[in-house]
């Protein structure tokens, strides 16, 4: 009973950390249902925000690959076992496919995932390390599977797939005025914008036209990240509340092509 206690009132902390946490980092963003879900993970799986478990993007939770090792080794997880699928790996485009199997037990089967990577679904400030990546893909499903996390990882994302950088690193992607460096420990918006033209299928050209036109400046790289940012945001919830509502609308910034005499 006095174990119980403690573990619940343990718990209790943790989701009163990761709540300040959250609204601290999102500036009273969070909608209340981000908030329920948030600490129905924290009572779950016992993810700590400021340990890096789990990151709230694009208006969703996504754990992490941090989170889900640690998750594994307060559940006592047996080992991990991960190897290349040669059969579809091809080192001279950077195309790698890894397939990793989860033990909780001795004697279990095991939970198994693949995860694959190519520098067309990786950041670009991390070509080069696809296959590192495609085998934390791989263990991330696997670890899903054996602890059943519906919440997609950080890693398997595009435009996440590289570790955060601190928040006082200095450089030029960092300090890009036009909002197309990390701020903070964030991804790229730049990376987040292609993300999103990859998986509504959408005209790159028009969205940049209709990004220059929402930010009121010529380009998008003369916007302020502020407004860049706020793009995106509307951009997401247009494509995915209304997505042929907003290719009529990105079809409205065409060049008109010229009649020729």
């Amino acid at each position: 009973m006095i174990e119980k206690t403690k573990e619940y009132r343990g718990f209790q902390l943790l989701i009163r950390q990761n709540v300040k946490l959250a609204k601290r980092w999102m500036g009273g963003k969070l909608e209340t249902a981000a908030l329920d879900q948030l600490r129905w993970l924290t009572t779950k799986f016992g993810f700590s925000i400021a340990l890096g478990d789990f990151r709230y993007v694009d208006g969703g939770w996504y754990v992490t690959h941090a989170g889900l090792l640690r998750l594994a080794s307060r559940r006592r997880c047996i080992g991990i076992q991960a190897s290349q699928v040669r059969a579809f790996c091809d080192p001279a485009t950077g195309h790698w496919v890894f397939r990793a199997t989860v033990f909780k037990t001795r004697n279990g089967r095991g939970f198994t995932g693949y995860g694959d990577a190519d520098p067309s679904n990786v950041s670009s400030v991390v070509h080069g390390a696809e296959m590192r990546i495609a085998e934390t893909r791989a263990v991330n499903r696997a670890l899903r599977k054996a602890y059943g996390i519906g919440l997609c990882s950080v890693e398997e994302l595009g435009y996440l797939s590289s570790p955060a950088a601190p928040s006082g690193a200095k450089g030029t992607a960092a300090s890009s005025s036009n909002g197309s460096g990390s701020h903070d420990g964030q991804p790229r918006l730049r990376d987040r914008l292609c993300l999103l033209i990859r998986q509504y299928n959408l005209d790159p050209n028009l969205v940049k036209a209709y990004a220059a036109h929402f930010c009121g400046t010529q380009t998008v790289k003369e916007a302020s990240r502020d407004l860049v940012e706020s793009f995106i945001f509307h951009l997401a919830a247009s494509a995915k509340e209304d997505r042929d509502g907003l290719v009529c609308k990105l079809n409205s910034f065409a060049q008109p092509s010229e009649v020729k005499p």
